[in-house]
């Protein structure tokens, strides 16, 4: 009887450890001075930082969602990774705490080396931008649950917060004023609705012209990441919220105590082009529940603070808090 290898049944190892080989460098070109070991080992190590009077350990995880969908099927892998990070470290800091590593699972149904390369370095440069090091991963090839090109992302982000600034619904009053901070387009929610409004009901492809350039290029614009100006402007925010899936209307109200109502302008908001065009095809709410409409991230500042983080940020104001109902409004 022939023996059956690994290989046989779907599984490179060989290339696996080539790939490890690849990524070696972009790897280690995230490493800050408090990474312990290198790679290859059975979990990353990282040394905690000094200077916090009670440390608390953050952790935050995410995907990419159906946008990868679109990187698989145009074959282009080098934006992904950085959603990927984005996700996870723009989360961390609505919680006042600052990354420090970064790990990524990634599952396959067959290692194509050169498209996993070019995924890793996009969450290396996710990782440069949120200032925290990538010190581990998964990569899993895992024929039979995954078909074709199909693969799926999903990352891990810790970070550290001084225990006494995590809660921020103390320092949230009446009178506040809402700073929004702009999105880079779509981000890494509502590509169900996205593709089903472009690609089945519009029949575009991803060479469509959009906005002076391909359709693609616009869609896969990677997710903005704030963690720099999160920590250049901390000490004059009062709270922040993310604005992912669900969009401002269900993501303001987290960072809002009982009995406070954000009140936002629509007039005032920025709305990116991608936005104003998917309007046409989906009812106003719709839009303001699905997406970001152009607000990747919207901060909390007292008065007195405005100008300050204004001039320091692409920032503009789009409303205020209120006594009433914990909620956020759409004016």
């Amino acid at each position: 009887m022939s023996t059956v290898s690994y290989k046989d049944a779907g599984v490179d190892i060989d290339a696996g450890n080539q790939f490890v080989e690849n990524i070696k460098p972009l790897v280690k070109s995230t490493f800050d001075k408090n990474v312990i070991g290198g790679i290859g080992s059975f979990a990353g190590a990282y040394e905690l930082p000094t200077g916090y009077q009670k440390p608390v350990i953050l952790g935050a995880t995410d995907g990419v969602g159906t946008k990868l969908k679109l990187a698989i099927d145009s074959g282009i892998y080098d934006t992904v990774g950085i959603d990927l990070v984005a996700m996870c470290a723009n989360d961390l800091i609505c919680n006042f705490g600052t990354p420090l590593f970064f790990l990524d699972y990634y599952a396959m149904s067959k290692l194509e080396i050169d498209a996993s390369v070019n995924i890793v370095k996009g969450i290396a440069e996710g990782c440069k931008e949120a200032e925290c090091s990538l010190i581990g991963g998964e990569t899993a090839e895992m024929p039979g649950m995954y078909h074709g090109k199909d693969f799926d992302l999903a990352g891990f982000a810790v970070g550290i917060a001084e225990k006494d600034e995590m809660n921020r619904l103390p320092h949230v009053k009446a009178g506040d004023v809402l700073i929004a901070l702009p999105s880079s387009g779509v981000h890494s929610n509502g590509f169900s609705l996205v593709r089903k409004i472009f690609f089945d009901k519009l029949g575009y492809t991803f060479e469509t012209e959009f906005n002076g350039k391909p359709l693609i290029k616009t869609l896969l614009t990677p997710t903005r990441i704030y963690v720099k100006l999160f920590k250049a402007l901390k000490e004059k925010i009062n709270a922040l919220a993310h604005i992912t899936g669900g969009g401002i209307v269900e993501n303001l109200p987290r960072v809002l105590p009982e009995g406070l109502q954000a009140r936002v302008y629509t007039s005032k908001i920025k709305t990116l082009p991608i936005f104003d065009f998917m309007s046409q095809y989906v009812e106003e709410s719709e839009m303001h529940r699905t997406f970001n409409m152009g607000v990747g991230m919207i901060l909390v500042v007292s008065p007195e603070n405005v100008d300050a983080v204004l001039n320091s940020s692409d920032g503009y104001v789009i409303g205020e808090l209120t006594e009433g109902e914990r909620s956020a409004i759409m004016l």
